[in-house]
């Protein structure tokens, strides 16, 4: 699959979910109910305990409609050990250029975190693919579009304070996609994983109402 196509894949879905857990076996079972619930894009964090072994596992199925990720990736080096256990994308906090020149070299997906305008013009310059907004809870929806003022071809994605509830919002300011975690996975503290993954079907399903009002 092409850097090109991966990138795609997870827009049109509209939806990342950021899958943190305390064991390989619960990570399984969350990124297993996201998918069912239709997310395309999974990152697995770099915070879960076997979190290669996890992403190798679902990786591993090459009829899956997923994408497999690997989160909060902090430098090179882990990038390159989540790349070869099978990721298909990198996430991070924030921006690091030494992972971008290693997510380039493979032709994955680079994913990194800014916050002001700064951040953002290096980390496109080094050929970032989506930027994503980190905290999103700090600034809002309404910052995306200001954004967009100076960078009308940025690829933005919200992370963090993002819900259902607010979702739609995040879009019609020009989210190209959002990125959701606690408020996804909460279900799966208590076991539940069918309300993951009817959480999961709400965030695809609020996203695509928001895109096409928008192409009204």
């Amino acid at each position: 699959m092409q850097k090109q196509e991966i990138t795609q894949k997870v827009l049109d879905c509209g939806v990342v979910a950021v899958i943190r857990a305390s064991s390989v076996e619960m990570a399984e079972k969350v990124a297993t109910a996201c998918a069912e619930g239709g997310i395309v894009g999974l990152e697995l964090t770099f915070t879960v305990p076997g979190a290669q072994e996890v992403i190798a596992h679902l990786a591993a199925n090459k009829e899956a409609k997923y994408v497999v990720g690997a989160g909060t990736v902090l430098d090179a080096p882990t990038a390159r050990t989540a790349i070869l256990a099978g990721a298909k994308f990198i996430v991070s906090p924030s921006f690091d250029k030494g992972t971008a020149e290693i997510c380039n070299a493979y032709q994955i997906p680079y994913i990194a975190g800014c916050l002001t305008p700064t951040e953002v013009l290096a980390a496109m310059k080094a050929g970032v693919d989506l930027v994503k907004i980190f905290p999103g809870d700090v600034v809002g929806p309404k910052y995306i579009k200001d954004l967009h003022g100076p960078f009308p071809q940025g690829n933005f994605l919200p992370s963090g304070g993002v819900s259902v509830e607010n979702a739609a919002e995040w879009i019609k300011n020009g989210a190209a996609a959002v990125s959701a975690g606690s408020s996804l996975i909460a279900p799966a503290k208590k076991g539940d994983f069918e309300g993951v993954k009817k959480n999961a079907s709400e965030f695809v399903a609020v996203v695509k109402a928001a895109r096409e009002a928008l192409a009204k």
